[in-house]
């Protein structure tokens, strides 16, 4: 980026500007420090001598600057600078002593900021000279690696600050070792002191992201029965919103300061399960949780700091628009599950804090943009995009760092963050040295900012989505010293992206092939939005059979939407392992509904029923499914209505009845299938054979028995009515003069026929040689009926 913005014109007492003039001057004269302290020959002859460290001089000590307070002065303060010292040389040091050192004018630029916290070794001329008298701590002796503290203080007014700006103060250790007899720099740290005597006329307005963004924690998996408990991954969401955890000291340190939150819902929906019974991944197995109070303190504290601010909330679960843009956007799905994401974050953050959020802003991470990631964003329904002024660089050679908001395009607004203050507190902070050489560089930024041409700016800080504790609490200082300041006020980020942009400023969002190659090795791959699409696919074939639906598709939607998550950053195998434990707990699901598995069914006869049971062990009832069976030789065995609905409550069994027509002997498969109304497959299929037998001797014998029955009870009847009519005509007597003991033809026909069939019925069926054992040492005869199957199985065929 054109730094021309760097540039700070001021004014200076006239003995500084002495100091400029002659360092100037000498600056390439090697005399000039010769000149303040001259070695004699033999204290050059023992310094060539030295180790090269040594004689280096500025890198033998380590300074340590653990705290400067206060970090912004003003007239009458003290300021109080204090640390360690350790030798790190091989000699010991002698004559020793740490003082402060004050840059002879205040810096010309955010690049001198810059490359005066790079600098290593000492200058002269840069680092000013010592402030000595009372205002030092002496040491008799430093031995090899041994650490010594420090403290030392300083009234403003020692430290001749002139002009309004930002001033180099140093902290430096001079002393002797046995390779030099005479004193010199030994080490050197050295940071910054903002300074303003006054009120600034113009103040930047400064937005401050201050964001609540956890990874994903919550399963697709629920406990059984109807309360659906959710199960955690593990139990890190709970130390995080716990006493001292990160997310716990990003809220109380955030309640206390002026900034604007931006909020994950997911975060809100995953605390707010772990105020019930929920589960905990242990292993192979689950335990329950234990941390409701802190969950429900956490929320408590939280819905009272938000109160009156401004809340952005993201879409749900942190979509990865980077990863979607480059990766995702053409599996099909990918885009709608990122809108879908983006409108139920509104509805979470207001029914769980209480306040409206704003739904306006999308934010990929570190705010690096190309035109695909831009469309994205557009495409879920923000049109304020955060990006980062390392990202949409400027190019016109500004004098100064222009308004955060820049129109490009569209009636899309980029939200453009100052990426050194943004990026200020991104490394390692547990050391206190860490978190005050952050702390006051941060604040030299900021003022030189304001500084830049006396013109007003609004500005925007987007740091790191998830801080670690040491960072938030360092954030937290610099920021109530900002705020505590002279130059700079809070403002809300919707009205930083309604501030009137700089027409000078630049509004090209850089092509593909600037974006960061770091960020896109992190990006989630194709092969992740394909498993989540098979993921969606598998879920709208199985809502459709469910008679509470929401049961299923609110928990497995949002559980994708935390697929996408810009989270998993740096984490794939992590990643991977999420989806693919979401898509097998959801093929457990489907399976909960199955056909029961058949063996070989016995058919004796020409027609019966063959039943095929299908068991849903959900705790929901399932419908529209049908329950399809073929055979798959129709010309020898055909089943009557192929298809019939299904309909089965919860954790219960249905057994379905098909009739069947058998027009020939032997083995038949038959296919039995569900499916959902729409005519997909559901589930497995499940094919049995049914082996039609032939028709029996002793069959056959009964019939024609009874066949012949019937033919001599005919017979007889008809011989019975001859006599009869005879016997009339030869009496020649009337039909009612017959005696009463006569028996009437029908009934004496009727009669005979029904004592054969009773003869018939009562002879043993051993007579036919059906079921009687040839030898006593056979088996007993089967007395079940023709239709048990005969695999043992106990399943039944009815006629």
């Amino acid at each position: 980026m054109a730094e021309a913005a760097d540039f700070q014109g001021t004014s200076a007492s006239p003995a500084r500007r002495w100091l400029l003039r002659t360092g100037a001057l000498f600056a390439g004269v090697p005399l000039l420090a010769g000149l303040l302290q001259l070695p004699t020959a033999a204290d050059a002859q023992a310094a060539q001598q030295a180790s090269p460290a040594e004689a280096m001089g500025a890198n033998t000590v380590e300074v340590s600057l653990d705290s400067l307070s206060p970090s912004v002065p003003t007239d009458g303060d003290t300021v109080t600078v204090s640390g360690t010292v350790t030798n790190k040389g091989k000699q010991t040091i002698t004559s020793a002593h740490v003082g402060v050192r004050v840059g002879s004018a205040p810096m010309t630029g955010r690049s001198a900021i810059d490359d005066a916290a790079k600098r290593t070794g000492f200058d002269q001329f840069a680092d000013g000279t010592e402030i000595g008298g009372r205002y030092v701590e002496k040491f008799s002796e430093l031995a090899s690696g041994v650490a010594q503290p420090f403290t030392i203080s300083v009234p403003v007014k020692e430290l001749d600050l002139g002009a309004d700006g930002i001033y180099q103060l140093g902290v430096s250790l001079s002393g002797r070792t046995s390779a030099s007899s005479y004193d010199q720099v030994l080490g050197m740290q050295r940071t910054f002191l903002p300074w303003q005597t006054d009120e600034a006329d113009t103040k930047t307005q400064t937005t401050y992201l201050w964001p609540l963004i956890s990874t994903s924690h919550l399963t697709a998996e629920t406990g059984p029965g109807e309360q659906q408990t959710p199960t955690f991954l593990n139990d890190d969401l709970a130390k995080e919103i716990s006493a001292g955890g990160r997310l716990e000291q990003m809220l109380a340190l955030g309640k206390d300061l002026d900034i604007t939150w931006v909020i994950d819902p997911d975060l809100l929906a995953s605390v707010v399960a772990m105020t019930g019974s929920y589960s905990v991944r242990s292993g192979n197995t689950t335990v329950a949780g234990k941390n409701q109070a802190v969950a429900k303190e956490w929320l408590a504290e939280l819905e009272t700091a938000v109160q009156g601010e401004e809340v952005i909330a993201l879409p749900f679960a942190d979509p990865d628009l980077a990863s979607l843009a480059h990766n995702g956007k053409t599996v099909t799905g990918s885009l709608s599950r990122l809108k879908d994401a983006t409108d139920v974050a509104a509805d979470t953050v207001r029914n769980i804090l209480r306040v409206e959020p704003n739904t306006e802003f999308a934010w990929p991470v570190n705010g690096a943009v190309d035109p695909s990631i831009v469309k994205v964003a557009i495409s879920a329904g923000a049109d304020k995009v955060i990006a980062r002024s390392d990202s949409l660089q400027e190019s016109s050679g500004l004098s100064y760092t222009p308004n955060a908001a820049r129109p490009i395009g569209g009636g899309t607004t980029a939200v453009v963050a100052d990426a050194r203050l943004s990026t200020a507190f991104q490394g390692d902070m547990t050391k206190a040295e860490s978190s005050t050489l952050a702390v006051q560089r941060f604040l030299a930024q900021s003022l030189m900012t304001d500084l830049q041409n006396n013109k007003q700016r609004s500005i925007v800080i987007a740091p790191q989505r998830m801080p670690s504790v040491s960072q938030a609490r360092t954030m937290a200082q610099a920021l109530t010293a900002l705020q505590g300041g002279t130059w700079s006020q809070p403002q809300e980020l919707s009205a930083a992206a309604d501030a009137k942009p700089d027409p000078d400023a630049s509004t090209k969002i850089p092509s593909a092939a600037a974006y960061p190659k770091s960020l896109r090795k992190q990006a989630l791959p194709k092969s992740a939005f394909e498993v989540i699409q098979t993921t969606q696919s598998d879920l709208d074939r199985f809502k459709v059979i469910l008679t509470d639906q929401s049961r299923v598709v609110t928990p497995f939607g949002r559980t994708m939407d935390r697929e996408m998550s810009t989270s998993w950053r740096g984490r794939g195998a992590e990643a991977e392992a999420y989806r693919d434990d979401v898509e097998t707990y959801l093929g457990t699901l489907t399976s909960q509904v199955r056909l029961i598995e058949k063996s070989e069914t016995k058919l004796s006869g020409r027609s019966a029923t063959i039943p095929v049971t299908v068991q849903n062990n959900l705790v929901q009832g399932v419908d529209n499914l049908t329950l399809r069976l073929t055979s798959e030789a129709p010309k020898r065995l055909k089943i009557g209505d192929e298809e019939q609905s299904v309909d089965i409550s919860g954790g219960h069994s249905e057994s379905v009845k098909f009739t069947t027509n058998a027009e020939a002997n032997g083995p038949v498969t038959v296919v039995a299938q569900l499916y959902t109304e729409d005519g997909e497959k559901y589930g497995s299929e499940v094919r049995f054979t049914v082996n039609v037998t032939e028709i029996t001797p002793m069959v056959m014998l009964v019939i024609a028995g009874g066949v012949l029955l019937l033919v001599l009870a005919g017979f007889r009847m008809y011989t019975q009515r001859k006599r009869a009519a005879a016997r009339l005509e030869a009496e020649g007597s009337s039909a009612d003069d017959h005696s009463s003991e006569d028996i009437s033809p029908d009934e004496d026909a009727n009669t005979e026929a029904a004592s054969v069939v009773h003869t018939a019925e009562e002879e043993s069926p051993a007579e036919y040689g059906a079921d009687e054992p040839e030898h006593p040492s056979d088996p007993a005869p089967d007395t079940a009926p023709e239709s048990a199957d005969p695999s043992g199985t106990g399943e039944r065929v009815d006629r």
